[in-house]
């Protein structure tokens, strides 16, 4: 009977991981439609050649090397072994190698939950540097990004190994539960270093510091989007429980589920009403950009917080997200789809407020994981953009973004039938 009982669980708990992984592995889709319909048309094909090619990346590299660099293990699948977490029930060789523990799944299902957020982090990049990247550019630093950039913090994270073996995180009370600043406020990192360097979109700001608004070519898509990455961010927040198979963790997981969707609507409204104070219009693109910054400021710790206090988590991270959008733009940081202020400003924000309902984390230990998470990346990112300039260059030429990056990086445009031709 006990055997029965630990083979359905492990059958449980590998199936919700892998039903978790395949969300998340969605919000690929989501970030491609996203940045397709906040993009101008004639940059649409490269846009969407960069998310499913780093998607395929972010897979190999991790794969190859980010996973065991992030948890330690021999490259390839030979450092991937059965998960067992959590107090010891019992264990027995019913199976090949046995298994222990109360929370149980396969290693191969653990690899597959974190290699699609290896490659949610390097999407938070693509967007940031649209329109004027060099595709093979951004290719070249996404290998990096998502072989030794990435892994490595989420090593001294999750890994729970030592920062540079001078101090773990988790003992100095960092928590993140899903990834506000593993995942989010990394990849926002590394686009701020790219986008530092690339420098703005030819006609973004005037020479008398006037900031020119350059709109999307289809803001259907980039709803639809939006509606995907919120389908799959249940998957990014759920299956962060890592388990279903009993009663304490199958009602955490409905908690999870039911304050991310709080959190994400709380975002968009809180954008929507400044945006109308603000501007005096219902902007969509904030709107949009407001659900995505509730759904980060709660990704830090889903579980702890009431409905009530995971709304209004979101509503303050859809108002942050408004600010920081604007604020960018003055500072002249050219940021074509927000995604700088939605991961990168809201996901500092999400860290900061986990100790008000999470005991087990302090302000200092949020502040100093946060701190390293940002340097870290930044400053390796930085690093790797400077070295990839100096050798073949980051931005397209000036006629070449004037007439799309489409036709330079890809030989082909998304909408062939608008040109005239």
């Amino acid at each position: 009977m006990e055997e029965n009982i630990y083979h359905l669980q492990y059958a449980m708990d590998t199936f919700y991981f892998l039903v978790c992984g395949a969300l998340v592995m969605w919000m690929a889709a989501g970030f491609a439609m996203l940045e397709s319909g906040l993009v101008r048309a004639k940059n649409t094909t490269e846009i969407l050649t960069k998310n499913i090619a780093l998607y395929s990346i972010a897979c190999t590299m991790y794969l190859v090397c980010g996973y065991a660099i992030m948890y330690g293990g021999d490259v390839f699948l030979s450092g991937i072994q059965n998960v067992d977490v959590g107090e010891t029930l019992g264990e027995f060789s019913g199976r090949e190698g046995g298994f222990t523990g109360d929370s149980i799944y396969s290693g191969a299902a653990d690899f597959f939950f974190q290699v699609v957020f290896v490659a949610t982090a390097m999407s938070i990049v693509s967007g940031a540097v649209a329109e004027r990247m060099k595709l093979w550019a951004f290719l070249l630093f996404a290998v990096v990004m998502t072989g030794f950039i990435y892994p490595m913090e989420g090593s001294w994270t999750w890994g729970g190994n030592a920062v540079l073996g001078m101090y773990n995180l988790g003992d100095l009370g960092f928590s993140d539960f899903a990834g506000s600043g593993i995942v989010h406020m990394a990849g926002a990192a590394a686009a701020l270093a790219g986008v530092i360097l690339l420098g703005a979109r030819k006609g973004k700001y005037g020479p008398n510091g006037e900031i020119h608004a350059i709109t999307g070519a289809n803001l259907p898509l980039a709803t639809l989007g939006t509606f995907i990455l919120w389908l799959g961010w249940f998957g990014f927040n759920g299956g962060s429980v890592l388990k279903l198979s009993d009663i304490g963790n199958a009602n955490s997981v409905a908690m999870v589920f039911l304050n991310t969707n709080a959190a994400a609507a709380g975002g968009l409204i809180g954008a929507l009403l400044v945006a109308r104070v603000l501007f005096g219009k219902a902007d969509l693109t904030m709107a949009l950009n407001g659900a995505l910054a509730g759904l980060v400021a709660i990704t830090a710790e889903p579980s702890t917080p009431s409905a009530l206090a995971a709304l209004i988590i979101g509503v303050i991270g859809g108002v942050i997200v408004v600010f920081s959008i604007i604020g960018l733009d003055k500072l002249k940081i050219d940021d074509p789809v927000g995604a700088i202020s939605v991961h990168g400003s809201v996901g500092l924000f999400g860290l900061l407020v986990v100790p008000l309902t999470n005991d087990a984390s302090t302000f200092s230990g949020q502040i100093i994981g946060a701190i390293t998470i940002f340097v870290w990346v930044f400053v390796t990112s930085l690093i790797v953009w400077a070295i990839i300039k100096l050798v073949m260059g980051i931005r397209v030429s000036e006629e070449e973004e004037y007439t799309g990056v489409d036709i330079a990086e890809c030989g082909m445009e998304a909408y062939p039938e608008f040109t005239g031709k």
